[in-house]
């Protein structure tokens, strides 16, 4: 029998504010802060202590609501959710439930079969939990508890289970992770936890209209992480109704490590939690010229800018979508086209993804930091174009500009790397070279023409990497063809 799956996100992301959802404690980085410093009566719960709401908090919430075309309510409303558990220190989470911030909305995602289009079930605010570190040491186990991220503001984005494999998964959650950066609201940086990943799976028999028993993986935090769990869950499933099983309704961990997901608990149902509006908290009206002032004011999304990197720039799918999925990036790729638009934009979006993101990933730079700006590489581009340096000692100048912050043109000088393409001084290189390798030119002639190339890698030794590689190729050619 075929099955089907049925896969539904829910992503809690940390909002980028200074503050916390409900108190003026600072938002700090808990992988460096000192534990339990950034605490107040409210954010730990004691008795007596009333909630303030962040508006700050509301604001990116929208900018997010809006940019995946949700409808915006004129009234949300908060309410607590019950449940006890070590990080939860008032023994509830301030969240929202019946009443959202926004719902019905949508996010159209680029897959191997196309484009997609995924619901979006609901955008509703809460507050985050403390964090537990468990410590297992050999005549002992225990747990410490930090409530600097207890309270901390958390924006809850729902879909409708419209996903149905790992892949379709990972490109929702990549291309969302994108949105909520280019709009300022999370950070996104699932390393340190604020961004976060659930994945609710259901399998059913191939054109059986109703849903199979979900389960939900919990606190996923990378996207490989992600789609190696969901690909287990659903062979785990399949597995299950196979060998005459029911799935259970359940929630489950993943051990990455082992490649397997575990039972945690079974999973709750709404009631559980016991839902009821918040009382210290009055319902949340937004204004609608101000939804509407942050509709307008919000930026160009990276599927819409991939799309007119495609049109304007004539770039293919995948070079658009690299370039256009950070900001940072996009920039700094239209800036270098902006210094000269006779440059190819292929070989400006290479240079880019290539050289200079290999850069960044070894040197741990951000494109914000990297000594080259925009207009020098288009400069070193153009003396590439133009034929002034070849690839080799493009790529060599490149590397010094990078560590140096020298424009090219002064390294090209110190180190005398101007392209060599006089068609005699080649020639008398070519001549030389094969003069000196009597063995391998009676190997090429007996039939081993690979050797080309090895004749012109002693070539381009020859001339230090500076020669015209087109003007020596042909005179090779045309030197070992009368050999």
């Amino acid at each position: 029998m075929k099955y089907s799956a049925d896969i539904g996100l829910e992503v809690h992301a940390e909002l980028l504010t200074c503050s916390k959802m409900f108190c003026a404690c600072a938002v700090v980085d808990t992988t460096n802060a000192e534990p339990n410093t950034k605490v107040c009566p409210v954010c730990q719960g004691l008795p007596g202590s009333l909630p303030v709401l962040n508006e700050k908090a509301v604001e990116l919430g929208l900018r997010v609501a809006l940019a995946l075309g949700c409808g915006i309510p004129s009234q949300s409303i908060f309410a607590r959710k019950n449940y006890f558990y070590p990080d939860l220190p008032k023994g509830y989470q301030i969240s929202q439930y019946e009443h959202p911030l926004a719902e019905c909305g949508n996010l159209v995602v680029d897959t191997f079969r196309g484009e997609k289009t995924i619901r979006i079930r609901r955008v509703h605010l809460e507050e985050d939990t403390g964090k537990l570190t468990h410590v297992e040491e050999k005549k002992e186990s225990y747990t410490l508890i930090d409530l600097n991220r207890a309270g901390v503001p958390l924006l809850e984005i729902v879909t409708e289970p419209d996903m149905h494999s790992a892949e379709e998964a990972g490109a929702y959650a990549r291309e969302l992770r994108s949105i909520l950066r280019e709009v300022g609201a999370s950070s996104g940086d699932m390393e340190k936890g604020t961004l976060r990943l659930e994945a609710n799976i259901s399998i059913r028999p191939e054109g059986k209209p109703e849903l199979g028993t979900k389960v939900e993986i919990k606190n996923l935090n990378s996207f490989k992480a992600m789609e190696k769990a969901i690909d287990f869950e659903i062979q785990r499933q399949i597995a299950k109704l196979e060998g005459g099983e029911a799935v259970k309704q359940e929630t489950v961990g993943w051990e990455d490590i082992k490649g397997v997901t575990f039972t945690q608990r079974s999973k709750e149902e709404a009631y559980d939690y016991r839902y009821f509006p918040e009382p210290d908290l009055s319902p949340l009206v937004v204004d609608k010229t101000w939804v509407e002032g942050i509709r307008q004011a919000l930026p160009e999304l990276p599927r819409t800018r991939a799309l007119r990197f495609i049109g304007q720039y004539q770039l293919n799918h995948s070079e658009a979508e690299i370039l256009a999925e950070e900001k940072p990036v996009a920039d700094y790729f239209e800036q270098a086209m902006k210094a000269d638009p006779s440059i190819p934009s292929k070989l400006a979006a290479n240079w880019i993804t290539g050289e200079l993101f290999a850069w960044m990933k070894s040197s741990g730079e951000t494109i914000d930091k990297v000594k080259v700006k925009p207009a020098e590489l288009s400069k070193l581009l153009t003396l590439l174009q133009k034929g002034i340096v070849n690839l080799l000692s493009a790529k060599t100048i490149f590397s010094v500009m990078l560590k140096s912050g020298k424009n090219a043109e002064p390294i090209i000088k110190a180190m005398g790397l101007e392209q060599v393409s006089d068609i005699e001084t080649i020639a008398k290189l070519v001549e030389n070279t094969i003069k000196k390798s009597p063995v391998e030119l009676a190997a090429y002639k007996a039939g081993k023409t690979t050797l080309d190339q090895w004749f012109f890698g002693q070539v381009m030794k020859a001339a230090g990497g500076r020669a015209n590689p087109q003007v020596v190729r042909e005179e090779l050619k045309k030197r070992l063809a009368h050999e």
